[in-house]
């Protein structure tokens, strides 16, 4: 098949403009053209008045090799690459040793379908319940203020992006394309086949539910294993070598051991108490950068009509989104991060007594309000201490925002113009809170260190050039935002993917540091299980 990009259109454009415009592009008869398909669409809003849809097609035609050498000139006319995903290694017939997954959310799941696809059979363990049982306890917390630290927002079956927006695109870079395998293996679980062509595709939490399911079943069907309730509190190293795992303890044993030379480390950016356990075992962690700040509220309303302008509301469009960065005076920067358009903001600590916000939107996305997280990067210096630092700040902010939401789970919260003016606020204004359990209006200034307050201050006000109505002051800041990554990076070796001091312990997504979101995270798992397979097949081959 030939692939043509960058054709342009009319965003009300019939259904003929694009079999009209291949014809054009390619300089043929209608009648030598046999099919098409989308592979992307995107649009150009940068004339509000004008918006075009941006479309890169994969093309059927007869004389397909002559056309190609026609067009050699035209870097918009190429032969389609070959997209489907090849394995890198089949497991042995006689497999000695089932590799063992850290973590079921989107890298653990993608590892696992992968190594099962291969044929190892891999063994998952997963901390919080299966993802039915978790979104009971996640949504009794929002309703009833009653949390569960081992299932919830942070911990369960299909890991922190099953409660987000759901978002399936990623800035990482990717030769092999990974993210090609990931959304195809996506759609064969339920999701709309539109995922794969749309230029900024999402699914929402309820659809990400029913295709988790699927994928599990999935990797059961191949011979995987996976076990919920199953936290792992030791980790067992040899010599440098890791040799198994135990489990959490239960009234019935002292903990099940485990053993595997091969062992991916896929636990999310929240699995504290997991970090301080590699950490005591030697394993070698550092700290890394992360972002700390509040998320804010605008009615989506007010979002469409900036993006969009008079094509607001256009279907295709959907509910509009943004991505807006300042970099202020003191030095630092601001930015918006996981914009949930359509969606709500959510309360998701994983542990007692803490404040923790997100955002999450559904499918439709057609909830009043957008959402983002308006953040500031901080970096070691900020927080001295060692590798586990950056954890301690964030505990000490949200354990204060706890207090200020009025030590029950509120999260405290101030309208844009009083965060502005340095206020409290007394009433809200016309953007109505999602958060759940409840908000307590307050006075922000010292819910997040005085730098990122100044630089957040700063920002809002350049942000609103970009985007009218921003800086609204009836728009409304919820606190606090501190697990935008792990603020940690456990190193890995670039060619094995293994720690750089324990062989057989794959560190992967984003509570390694090496992922931020569901898509570069679920092909993260994909390298990992590669990784795993073609080690294993060396060892066994020995």
């Amino acid at each position: 098949m030939i692939r043509l990009t960058n054709i342009q259109l009319p965003l009300d454009h019939n259904d003929a403009a694009l079999e009209n415009a291949i014809v054009s592009m390619l300089d043929i008869n209608a009648e030598q053209l046999v099919r098409f398909d989308i592979f992307r669409r995107g649009y150009d809003a940068r004339k509000k008045t004008r918006i075009l849809l941006i479309y890169t097609l994969d093309v059927e035609v007869q004389n397909e090799s002559s056309l190609l050498e026609k067009c050699a000139d035209n870097q918009n006319i190429k032969a389609t690459p070959d997209l489907n995903y090849h394995p890198v290694a089949k497991a042995p017939d006689a497999l000695t040793e089932r590799p063992i997954i850290i973590g079921f959310g989107p890298c653990g799941l993608l590892a696992g379908l992968v190594l099962a696809q291969m044929g190892y059979k891999p063994l998952i363990l997963e901390r919080g319940k299966e993802v039915r049982e978790r979104t009971k306890d996640t949504f009794g917390f929002w309703r009833k203020r009653e949390l569960n630290t081992e299932s919830n927002v942070q911990f369960g079956e299909g890991g922190a992006g099953t409660f987000s927006d759901g978002k399936l695109y990623s800035q990482v870079k990717d030769p092999k394309q990974y993210s090609r395998k990931v959304l195809e293996e996506f759609v064969a679980a339920g999701a709309p086949d539109e995922i794969l062509y749309v230029s900024k595709p999402h699914i929402g939490t309820f659809r990400l539910v029913s295709m988790v399911e699927q994928m599990r079943a999935t990797i059961i069907e191949l011979g995987g294993e996976i076990r919920f309730s199953a936290r792992v509190d030791d980790l067992h190293i040899k010599n440098g070598q890791v040799t198994g795992v135990t489990l959490n303890k239960s009234e019935r044993d002292d903990g099940e051991h485990i053993a595997s030379r091969h062992i991916a480390l896929a636990v999310g950016h929240s699995a504290r108490d997991t970090f301080e356990m590699l950490l005591n075992k030697g394993v070698y962690i550092e700290a890394k950068p992360f972002s700390i700040g509040f998320r804010i509220e605008h009615e989506q309303s007010v979002i469409d009509q900036a993006r969009f302008g008079p094509n607001a509301g256009n279907p295709i469009l959907g509910a509009a989104d943004y991505k807006l960065v300042h970099h202020c005076k003191n030095g630092r920067s601001v930015y918006s991060f996981c914009m949930c358009p359509g969606g709500t903001v959510v309360a998701a600590t994983s542990e007692e007594n803490r404040v923790v916000t997100n955002g999450m939107s559904q499918y439709s996305r057609n909830e009043r309000n957008a959402n983002s997280a308006v953040v500031v990067g901080i970096d070691p210096s900020d927080y001295p201490g060692g590798p586990l630092a950056g954890i301690e700040l964030q505990r000490q902010l949200e354990s204060h925002a706890y207090i200020m939401g009025g030590s029950n789970y509120d999260a405290p919260a101030q309208t844009v113009g009083a965060f502005l003016r340095g206020e409290k606020s007394e009433q809200l204004g016309t953007v109505q809170p999602s958060f759940k359990p409840g908000i307590k209006l307050t006075d922000l200034s010292d819910a997040l260190p005085d730098f990122c307050i100044e630089a957040i201050r700063e920002a809002i006000p350049e942000f609103n050039k970009k985007i009218k109505g921003f800086s609204f002051d009836g728009a409304l800041l919820t606190g606090v935002e501190t697990r935008t990554s792990a603020p940690i990076s456990i190193k890995r070796d670039n060619n094995t993917l293994q720690s750089i001091n324990t062989q057989g312990l794959y560190p992967a997504g984003e509570g390694a540091g090496y992922a931020g979101g569901i898509m570069s995270a679920a092909i993260d798992g994909i390298k990992i299980a590669e990784a795993m397979a073609l080690h294993m097949n060396e060892e066994q081959s020995k």
